[in-house]
């Protein structure tokens, strides 16, 4: 395990963080916001083209403190979603990864990385790693190297060291960097980066398709582009605000170019070609990459416990670093956040959920601009934890020396056909009972209970009252909890089921249900009851067809019992006192993933309108939920 701390360094240190504040010097008028005026007044920008190895120039933005009494670091963001604005006398209102940076003082930089916007080269997704490279070949790690040997001999009065960070893309270009890294790369902080796509991020989750938020986002930004600009590509009109509605008469998947993107989407594309955990996904992995980074790097990985898009990229990502780098210090930060929620507002909700505390200003305060400061600057104490988690539910941050916890007790909860959660194994004359409900791909199981055109960030914590009463959700649950459960890592599934069909998505959900006088919020203005509310935790679909292999899908026997196992991502959640925990089933979760005709076929190419046919699911009462519950003792101490 790495970078070993005492026990006193596993506490809470916001006071003494605060001092540390006090004492900074800043550029900055104590309690002024950063502006573009602000800027101007004190940074000077420099637009400039890096040649990388290739021969390929990359647009860069480089805002220098015009202060120049002391050398300063490079803090460095690469990004497919432009730098702007462009042109030498056209600032950004703001720099850095908070505003708390460009007080401090920083030379900041921006990159447009290859094949977007200024930048010339072509644009590839989420470009794969050549680990043997020959001469001129390029990837995003030597772009990043490349960049950053410019950046430290050509900027004046740099301190030769430099941090990167980013979030989503750019947090995925961030962990790239880590990969051959330049020597002066000191400090990186990947922010809900992407590492990989089929996997869990974005894109895909157990093979299930995330529809509306794949076909929303790549109908602009997949569209071509002429050559190096400063304008971006407008999606589609739907036409309607309403999603469920929009992507329901859509049809299958190849309708999507039929009727809407017309083959000029070369990603989407690419993407209906490799419908299963093929080479082509399996090279984008990044996590397989993070064998050999550096002693001399410290790494923070940043996620959301309610991110929407990447909440598996910074735990596999923190992983992969942790195994394969005993002595890289590496640490990781888990909020309540939707993505990218740490970086703007207060966190003190989401949704109808609140935190009892504004988790976002904390983490920019007590825990981003100290581990650059301490890393690029020499400033600071190192106080920071391996992992900084928040716990919800509990509304608590905790500070702990591994993630996940390995102190834990493993409880299975079964699926009793009565609709109870137990903690005890059916006997072996109820082995055979179930559940039943019969799906219906042409009247899919809703998300959310709201009108979107596409995947909301609050539906990870959403009330899910509407989808327990269908009759083609089954509902499962315990009696209130007579003492809080606090759950935390991943969720291992273990289903036994049956279909009439060849093929099943099957959803599960872990719910925390309010006691029936639990209080609303306030203020209300949505007049949002909290009495019986049942707060989404997690929840996953999988395809049944990946059980065995998600390179080789198999075919359900329609009839046929059968085991179907996976992990849904962490959770850091604790049930309280009088609180129950749920657990809701069901075969479809429309427009958020695509619809499973429920035949065994290639759903991107070969599915027709009349291959969607209902089917009857069974739930056998031998399927169980197992949750890492930590010990009182070990959450008390914390």
């Amino acid at each position: 395990m790495t970078y070993r701390r005492s026990i006193a360094h596993r506490f809470l240190i916001t006071l003494m963080l605060v001092a540390l504040f006090a004492s900074t010097r800043p550029l900055f008028a104590q309690g002024q916001m950063p502006s573009v005026e602000e800027v101007k007044a004190n940074y000077t920008k420099k637009e400039v083209q890096i040649t990388m190895r290739d021969g390929v120039k990359l647009f860069t933005s480089i805002y220098m403190p015009k202060d120049q009494s002391q050398p300063y670091p490079i803090l460095m963001s690469r990004t497919p979603y432009s730098v702007g604005p462009y042109g030498a006398e056209a600032y950004k209102n703001s720099l850095g990864p908070s505003p708390l940076f460009q007080k401090e003082g920083y030379i900041f930089v921006y990159q447009d990385v290859r094949g977007r916007y200024m930048s010339e080269g072509d644009f590839h997704w989420m470009t794969p790693y050549k680990a043997n490279k020959q001469a001129n070949e390029v990837d995003e790690s030597t772009d990043s190297y490349d960049t950053i040997d410019w950046l430290v001999k050509n900027i004046p009065n740099n301190n030769g060291r430099v941090g990167v960070w980013g979030i989503s893309f750019p947090g995925h270009y961030t962990a790239q960097t880590l990969i051959d890294a330049h020597p002066a790369l000191r400090a990186a902080s990947p922010q809900a980066p992407m590492a990989d796509n089929w996997l869990g991020d974005d894109m895909h989750h157990n093979g299930a398709f995330w529809l509306p938020h794949a076909f929303n986002f790549i109908s602009g930004f997949g569209k071509p582009r002429p050559g190096p600009t400063t304008q971006g590509q407008p999606g589609i009109n739907h036409g309607t605000p309403d999603g469920y509605k929009f992507f329901l008469a859509m049809g299958p998947l190849a309708n999507a170019n039929k009727k809407y993107l017309h083959n000029e989407i070369a990603i989407w594309n690419e993407w209906m070609k490799h419908g299963d955990y093929d080479a082509y996904w399996q090279a984008q992995n990044v996590p397989k990459n993070l064998t050999h980074v550096k002693p001399t790097v410290a790494v923070m990985t940043v996620g959301g416990w309610f991110d929407a898009e990447d909440l598996q990229g910074p735990l596999h990502i923190y992983e992969a670093i942790e195994k394969n780098n005993p002595k890289t210090y590496n640490i990781i930060v888990m909020g309540p956040w939707f993505h990218g929620g740490w970086a703007r507002g207060d966190g003190a909700g989401l949704g109808d959920i609140r935190f009892g505390a504004k988790t976002a200003e904390f983490y920019r305060e007590n825990i981003e601009l100290p581990f650059f400061n301490y890393f690029l600057k020499d400033k600071g104490e190192n106080k920071l934890p391996e992992a900084y988690v928040f716990n919800s539910g509990a509304n608590q941050w905790q500070t702990l020396a591994e993630w996940p916890p390995k102190n834990v007790e493993t409880k299975n909860v079964y699926l009793d056909a009565s609709g109870k959660l137990s903690f005890t194994a059916p006997a072996a004359a109820q082995k055979n009972c179930f559940a039943e409900y019969v799906s219906d791909p042409n009247k899919p199981v809703p998300f959310i209970n709201k009108t979107a055109i596409g995947m909301t960030r609050e539906y990870m914590v959403d009330d899910q009252r509407h989808a327990a009463t269908r009759p083609d959700v089954v509902v499962y649950q315990t009696a209130a909890l007579t003492e809080a459960m606090t759950v935390a890592g991943p969720i291992k599934v273990s289903l036994e089921v049956s279909t009439t069909g060849t093929d099943a998505d099957f959803v599960v959900k872990l719910i925390d249900v309010y006691p029936d006088n639990a209080p609303d919020n306030s203020p209300n203005p949505a007049d949002v009851r909290m009495g019986a509310y049942q707060m989404l935790v997690r929840g996953e679909p999988m395809r049944a067809k990946y059980r065995h292999s998600w390179s080789k899908p198999e075919a359900m026997i329609p009839g046929k019992r059968t085991k179907i196992e996976f992990e849904m991502p962490d959770i850091f959640h604790t049930w309280l006192q009088g609180h129950r925990l749920m657990i809701q089933v069901q075969s479809s979760w429309f427009p958020l993933i695509d619809r499973n005709p429920q035949k065994f076929l290639d759903i991107y190419n070969a599915a027709k309108e009349s291959d969607f046919i209902k089917a009857t699911q069974h739930i056998y009462c031998t399927s169980n939920v197992s949750l890492r519950v930590m010990k009182p003792a070990e959450i008390s101490k914390q």
